[in-house]
């Protein structure tokens, strides 16, 4: 047994020594360039210097109410909406079900460059087709990226078409492994449908919902394509930056890895405890 075990780790060894120099030393790297003045040449232990900064920071903050707001509203709209689809695509009555179903899914295949490109000309002001079809049912036109509101809901609205399609494939398969028979028996019982989908197919699929809802806290904590690249790097003023925006901004234009060190490691502690608590909030009754 103990020769098996070391031959095993053996063929493990490969993979562990890279993992170790590739991703386990990069994140205690990390940690520990959080305590240091990096603007100082040579980098000082400082351990209050960037955490201290944190706590008083006004860009920081405002980027913290940007990734939240778009986390309470965003999210919850996505994971309804990804149910809405996951029941449609699994409905019997629903012809060419594998199109639709690559259909929803093809929007995770798209470059976040291309579709964040593609979203910016839609809502243009002069020649975008949102105001176009704004302008054609005799509403005014909206300026889309001038104003905080509406380039949030842009943001929103893009992030959601992003990845609605893919939590509705992983819902899909949730709902395809509910047994049958749980329904046809509410069947006989008389159930309508529409109380079987809320006394079975969603505490049924509750798990699966808690997953996708974690799989988003954690895409949303760490957001920066769109808002780099629709709203042109967080616009208008700073309305729409994300901490990933922030982090990025202190760490490669500002070159204050220390600083950013911290930024990353506060995002990772957020998503790590909003999960948790969602965890917490949807756990099963003993």
């Amino acid at each position: 047994m103990r020769y098996q075990n070391a031959t095993a780790y053996r063929f493990l060894a490969p993979y562990l020594l890279i993992f170790s120099i590739f991703w386990l030393w990069p994140i205690i790297n990390s940690f520990l360039i959080s305590f240091q003045a990096t603007r100082t040449v040579p980098w000082r232990f400082a351990p209050t210097f960037n955490w201290g900064r944190l706590i008083g920071d006004p860009a920081f903050f405002n980027a913290l109410k940007n990734t939240l707001l778009i986390l309470v509203i965003q999210v919850p709209v996505m994971i309804t909406l990804a149910i809405v689809m996951a029941v449609l695509l699994n409905s019997p009555l629903l012809k060419a079900r594998g199109l639709f179903r690559f259909a929803f899914f093809a929007p995770v295949v798209v470059g976040e460059v291309a579709y964040s490109a593609v979203f910016r000309l839609m809502f243009n002001l002069d020649y975008g087709i949102i105001n176009k079809l704004l302008n054609s049912v005799g509403l005014p036109r909206i300026d889309w990226f001038s104003n905080v509101t509406p380039a949030m809901a842009v943001i929103m609205i893009a992030v959601t078409w992003r990845w609605a399609g893919y939590n509705a494939i992983i819902l899909l398969a949730g709902l395809q492994s509910i047994p049958q028979d749980v329904y046809e028996a509410a069947t006989l019982d008389r159930v309508s449908k529409l109380k079987q989908f809320f006394y079975i197919t969603l505490p049924l699929l509750k798990p699966i919902i808690v997953f996708c809802a974690v799989l988003s806290i954690i895409g949303t904590m760490q957001l920066f394509t769109e808002p780099f690249l629709i709203t042109e790097r967080g616009g208008p003023g700073g309305g729409t930056e994300t901490l990933g925006l922030l982090l990025y901004r202190q760490g490669f234009r500002s070159l204050n890895f220390g600083y950013a060190s911290a930024i990353a490691y506060t995002m990772a502690g957020l998503a790590i405890a909003i999960s948790l608590v969602q965890l917490w909030l949807t756990r099963e009754p003993k």
